[in-house]
C-alpha cells in the first residue's frame, strides 16, 4: 500500500515509518523542507514529499497517489492551535477526497465526559473533520503514549527526576490508561488492513492508574524516592508553567497538557484489540514500557531493529 505519513520526523511518525516499512508498504515521508529526514535511519527507505499544512496545492500535490494517508500533525505550541489545527484537518480531508485516497488514519486523544480542555476539544474536532469528510477515516485515542521522546513521557521523566518531592495538585486524582508506542505503532499497521472503516477506537495499555499511582511507579522504575505533596489548591495554569520552567519544554504545550489532567482519561471500549490487533499481540505492561523508554543501552528507536520505546539521536533535545 502507497502510504503519507504526515508528521514523519516527529515523535510517533519516526517511530511508525519502520514498522510500516516491516509490513511492506510503500511509504511518503511528508516533509516542509528538502533534506528534513536525511538524519533519520529510514530515509534511504522511503520517498520525501513536500507537505505544509497551510499549502493546499502542496497538500494536493503530496496526497495524490496515495491509498492511504496516515494524519499525525498537532500545533499546541502555536497560541490559537484549535483553530489552526481545524483548518488544517479541512484541507487535507478536502484533498484526500478529491485525489481518490482510501483512507485516512488519524492519532487523536481519548474523549472525556465533561467540559474539554483546548488540547481535547481540539483533537475531536480534527476527528470530526474527518470522520465527516467522505473518505473512511480510522480515529485511534489515546491518553498517554509512553515511550522516551514522547511529550507525556518526558515532562513525567523529568519531573521525577529533577524535583526531589512530588506535588500533586488535590484535582489531579483523575485515572488513566497509558498505552506504549509499540502498540500505538501496531494498531496503526492493523488500521491499513481489510476494509477501510469510519469510526474511533479507544486504545489504551492493560492498566488503569491515578496519576499519583503514575508518578510513584516513575520513581520506583527509576529507583528514586519521592515524597508526594498534596496541594489543596493549585490553578492549572500555574501548574502549567511551573511544570514548563521545572522540564525546560514549550510552555504552550505543557499548559495544555495539564488542563488536561482533571479528566479521567479510560477507554470506553475496546474494540481496537479485536479489529486491528494481531491475535498473538501482547499489550506492553506499564512497568516494561517504562523501563524500555528509560534504558540508555545506546538503541535507536527508529530503526527496524532497536527498541521503538527507547530515544533516537533524532528527538528533541
Amino acid at each position: 500500500m502507497r502510504v503519507l505519513v504526515t508528521g514523519a520526523t516527529g515523535y510517533v511518525g519516526s517511530r511508525l515509518i519502520p514498522d510500516l516499512l516491516q509490513h511492506g508498504h510503500e511509504v511518503y515521508a511528508a516533509v516542509r523542507r528538502e533534506g528534513s529526514a536525511d538524519a533519520h535511519a529510514w530515509r534511504d527507505e522511503v520517498t520525501p514529499r513536500l507537505f505544509d499544512i497551510e499549502d493546499p496545492p502542496l497538500i494536493r500535490s503530496a496526497v495524490v497517489g496515495m491509498d492511504a494517508v496516515i494524519y499525525l500533525v498537532h500545533s499546541m505550541e502555536d497560541g490559537d492551535f484549535v483553530t489552526k489545527d481545524r483548518e488544517a484537518a479541512e484541507r487535507v480531508a478536502i484533498a484526500c477526497a478529491e485525489a481518490g485516497v482510501e483512507r485516512i488514519i488519524y492519532l487523536s486523544g481519548l474523549v472525556p465526559d465533561g467540559d474539554l480542555s483546548d488540547h481535547l476539544r481540539s483533537r475531536l474536532e480534527v476527528e470530526d473533520v474527518f470522520l465527516a469528510s467522505g473518505v473512511p477515516a480510522t480515529v485511534l485515542r489515546a491518553a498517554m503514549v509512553i515511550g522516551s521522546g514522547s511529550t507525556s513521557f518526558e515532562i513525567l521523566s523529568r519531573l521525577t527526576r529533577r524535583v526531589p518531592f512530588t506535588p500533586i495538585p488535590a484535582w489531579m486524582g483523575s485515572t488513566l490508561q497509558p498505552v506504549a508506542i509499540e502498540d500505538v505503532a501496531h494498531l496503526v499497521c492493523g488500521a491499513l488492513r481489510g476494509e477501510p472503516r469510519n469510526r474511533h477506537y479507544d486504545v489504551g495499555g492493560d492498566e488503569v492508574v491515578a496519576y499519583p499511582e503514575l508518578l510513584a511507579t516513575m520513581a520506583d522504575v527509576m529507583h528514586l524516592r519521592r515524597r508526594q505533596l498534596t496541594l489543596p489548591w493549585a490553578p492549572q495554569r500555574l501548574v502549567g508553567r511551573l511544570v514548563a520552567r521545572i522540564t525546560g519544554m514549550p510552555r504552550t504545550t505543557v499548559t495544555a497538557l495539564v488542563e488536561s489532567l482533571s479528566h479521567d482519561m479510560v477507554c470506553a471500549e475496546d474494540d481496537a484489540r479485536r479489529d486491528l490487533a494481531a491475535p498473538d499481540h501482547r499489550f506492553v505492561p506499564l512497568v516494561e514500557a517504562l523501563q524500555r523508554s528509560l534504558d540508555d543501552d545506546g538503541a535507536e528507536g527508529t530503526t527496524r531493529v532497536g527498541d521503538v520505546q527507547a530515544a533516537a539521536s533524532t528527538d528533541p533535545a
